[in-house]
């Protein structure tokens, strides 16, 4: 009897052993996880974390018409295709390494100098020799558009443009671009809210101008612009109504001959010579003074504003020459 109760007694030692046994274990795991999770927000896991940050705080993603490119702010070593945005990095006080060194503006003609790598063509690019400089940033546009892959092979290359149906505001989201990238915010908006004011004052005196016609002259040939075109902020930024509503659209323009001229009659004759800044063989004075000309109102008010072919043609959309352009309607309105 007392071998039975003892067996019982055995019995219930052990089932109560296993029992406090099993708690601890479970107490043990929820602790562990407790752990675990603080362990994540303080130990490896979280240095790994705050790197990311840094790296993202270090770098700016632009998703641009081409793709997505990745780059590191203040980017040391620089190659520049479009001569807008050099014009924008000179006065921002930014240095490049490398651009296309023909037909660059005179107002820019440092970078022609042996200080700087002459990256090519604008059109037929040194790819090599821009791969020897290993760059942290390219920046290209329109005329380097099938290009951007074979760029990229290089290094981070960012693709430019400019809406011409939405001139201001795509020139402005490149500033602004350029800011952040190289940390210059403030001057830029200083430098945009100049501009903004320039062009202020100068629609008060376009609103009394009743058209205007924007041709460009290339040896011989002229074609029309108007609104939504490559000049076309002459009319939707600076308030010149066109002479002509049915301008086709164009980035070469329309082409038109000198008796479209007599039968438009604008008041204002805006002209942009071409061959001035490619080696043209005569000049767009040359071949718009003549008798279907001379009797346009224009013509005979003295309304003919030669525009200066660096900032409109080949360099546009820089903060210096989009400057220079608001002046230059400025002026040319009497």
């Amino acid at each position: 009897m007392r071998s039975k109760w003892l067996v019982v007694l055995l019995a219930l030692f052990l089932a109560i052993a296993l029992v406090a046994c099993g708690t601890d274990e479970e107490g043990s795991a929820d602790a562990g996880s407790e752990t675990g999770a603080a362990d994540s927000e303080t130990g490896e896991d979280a240095e790994s974390s705050e790197g990311a940050e840094s790296d993202a705080a270090g770098e700016v993603v632009v998703e641009h018409e081409l793709g997505e490119t990745v780059i590191t702010k203040n980017p040391e070593t620089v190659v520049v295709f479009d001569f807008g945005i050099l014009d924008s990095l000179d006065h921002m006080g930014v240095d490049v390494a490398g651009i296309p060194q023909a037909n660059v503006p005179s107002y820019l003609d440092k970078f022609a100098s042996d200080d700087y790598f002459n990256a090519g063509g604008l059109f037929e690019p040194d790819f090599e020799g821009i791969s020897e400089l290993h760059p942290d940033l390219i920046i290209i546009s329109g005329r380097q558009l099938d290009l951007y892959d074979e760029f990229s092979k290089i290094g981070p290359t960012l693709f430019v443009s400019l809406d011409n149906s939405n001139y201001l505001e795509s020139f402005s989201n490149n500033m602004r671009l350029l800011g952040e990238i190289f940390e210059k915010e403030d001057f830029i908006e200083d430098e945009l809210a100049r501009i903004d004011d320039e062009i202020a004052t100068i629609n008060e005196k376009t609103s009394a101008v009743e058209n205007a016609l924007v041709i460009l002259a290339n040896d011989g040939n002229i074609s029309a612009y108007g609104p939504g075109s490559r000049f076309g902020m002459i009319h939707s930024e600076f308030g010149l109504d066109p002479v002509d509503e049915n301008i086709e659209v164009s980035n070469h323009g329309m082409n038109v001959s000198f008796e479209y001229l007599a039968e438009m009659d604008p008041e204002y004759l805006f002209v942009v010579d071409r061959g001035a800044v490619v080696g043209g063989e005569s000049s767009a004075q040359q071949i718009l003074e003549n008798d279907l000309t001379a009797g346009t109102r224009a013509f005979e008010n003295d309304n003919v504003v030669y525009l200066n072919p660096e900032y409109w043609y080949i360099a546009g959309g820089g903060l210096q020459s989009v400057s220079e352009m608001v002046k230059a309607i400025e002026e040319g309105i009497q």
